[in-house]
């Protein structure tokens, strides 16, 4: 009798010292991706906070400027997610030289897809009359658009080696570069925004000149990584490098396009917010840009989370671990739920002193305090939806990422963002509303979608042990 109670202590036991293990994997592989993530996030951080003394229309024309450069430039780095996939997978399977083949393909799509990139920014750019923005507000968005365009070859090539690091279970170095090169922007930005050591006072333009260095510095040791690690582990990266593969090309188009669309719908929709907001009073848009930016920052942490996920859901099914990949997904959703709502917390009880930290304008302010609390609203949900969207993406699931944010955002959200906002006269708090509304029934979307596909997934891919 004690032999068969001792029996089921025993396997809880080691069912709990298994999630303690996989749980402790995952955090050393989201903890070095969310420092990355808040590290990507602080560039932009800091070049808001330091164009802040220009006044508002210098960080509106940032904001605006940057949706423009980033809607298409996003899409680019989106195409390159396919390499959570098929790294980690191939990674999980043990076949390196395959992860090698990936990366160069990943490297040939993101040369050829620059150049589409920077003309449609640069066409982009002569739109803002069309949109509507602000006249003073549309000529500083502009300088800054022409220089900040020029980093998109090496911000591409950074994220086919950051998507590769990654996919092979080193962050790390994604973690130095990115937080090394906040140093060199902010640097960057002293210098070159008021005209520091001699340099000329370059205002905004000196903040994209100075987003350019930081780039080419990123990528430049993200490649440096992969080669020295590859060729500590035997596997010289370079030495026997593949060239263009038809059908390597179209496999990492088809897992990355639906990637690369679900990302533009979302940054999309808060960027067409953003001109939205850039046909109010500057006061509006600047308010709008802060919290936002306030927003970004809490959602690089599940952000990384989901890069994790992606990560360890994509080694558990090429290892041919089902269950496992099930259990990573659902501890990296507990992980990024549970960091958002102490984010909702801050936003919800301390809003004026992190809008000090940007402006002390007070039509700034007055406006800001509502769009923090809008922003702890849809913490959770983000959380959520993020999660959700980066665990599929390790099983190979990126299409209905894209649907779910294409009918949220497009169809559903934005539409009743304007007409809250212009029709209904409650101007960005209308805007805000409609995307809130819309986050949410995206996050209860694609937790459903998880709930479906990781019970399959658990019960259709064997264990190693039954294998």
């Amino acid at each position: 009798m004690a032999s068969k109670q001792a029996a089921p202590k025993e396997s809880n036991s080691l069912h709990r010292k298994m999630w303690r293990r996989e749980f402790r994997a995952l955090l050393a592989l989201a903890i070095p991706v969310v420092l990355s993530e808040l590290g990507w996030m602080g560039m932009t951080t800091v070049d808001t906070i330091m164009v802040g003394g220009l006044g508002p229309v210098a960080i509106g024309a940032v904001a605006v400027g940057s949706f423009v450069y980033y809607a298409p430039a996003l899409f680019g780095i989106g195409i390159l997610l396919g390499l959570d996939t098929l790294v980690s997978q191939a990674h999980g399977r043990g076949d390196y030289d395959e992860c090698h083949r990936w990366l160069a393909q990943a490297v040939y799509l993101a040369a050829a897809f620059t150049p589409v990139c920077m003309l449609v920014t640069f066409g982009a750019g002569h739109l803002f009359s069309f949109w509507g923005v602000n006249a003073s507000v549309a000529w500083e968005a502009t300088r800054f658009l022409r220089v900040l365009n020029w980093s998109t070859l090496p911000l591409l090539l950074y994220a086919a080696a950051r998507r590769y690091l990654q996919g092979v279970g080193r962050p790390t170095p994604v973690t130095f570069a990115l937080l090394s090169a906040n140093f060199v922007n902010l640097a960057g930005n002293w210098v070159l925004i008021n005209g520091k050591l001699g340099f000329s006072a370059m205002g905004v333009r000196g903040s994209a000149l100075s987003t350019c260095i930081a780039r080419v510095y990123m990528a430049a040791v993200l490649l440096f990584a992969a080669w020295r690690y590859e060729r500590q582990r035997g596997h010289q990266l370079f030495r026997h490098w593949p060239g263009p593969e038809i059908s390597r090309l179209r496999h990492l188009l088809r897992l990355g396009l639906p990637a690369a669309s679900q990302i533009l719908m979302e940054v999309g929709a808060f960027g067409a917010a953003t001109v939205m907001a850039a046909r109010l009073a500057p006061e509006a848009l600047a308010a709008h840009q802060i919290a936002l930016n306030c927003a970004s920052i809490s959602y690089m942490v599940p952000l990384g989370v989901s890069a994790a996920a992606a990560v360890s859901v994509g080694h558990a099914i090429g290892a041919g671990d089902g269950p496992r990949a099930r259990r990573a997904g659902w501890m990296a959703m507990a992980t990024g739920v549970g960091f958002m709502a102490l984010a909702a917390s801050v936003f919800l009880l301390i809003p004026m002193p992190i809008l000090r930290v940007y402006s002390n304008d007070p039509g700034v302010l007055r406006l800001g305090v509502p769009l923090l609390v809008f922003a702890g609203v849809f913490q959770i949900f983000d959380g959520i939806q993020t999660v959700s969207t980066g665990a599929l993406r390790g099983m190979g699931e990126t299409r209905m990422p894209m649907l779910a944010n294409f009918f949220g955002y497009w169809i559903f959200g934005l539409p009743l963002g304007y007409a809250l906002c212009f029709g209904a006269k409650k101007g960005v708090f209308g805007l805000w509303l409609g995307l809130t509304l819309a986050l949410i029934a995206i996050a209860l979307v694609l937790l459903r979608k998880w709930i479906h596909e990781s019970r399959r997934i658990a019960l259709e891919v064997p264990t190693i042990e039954a294998s």
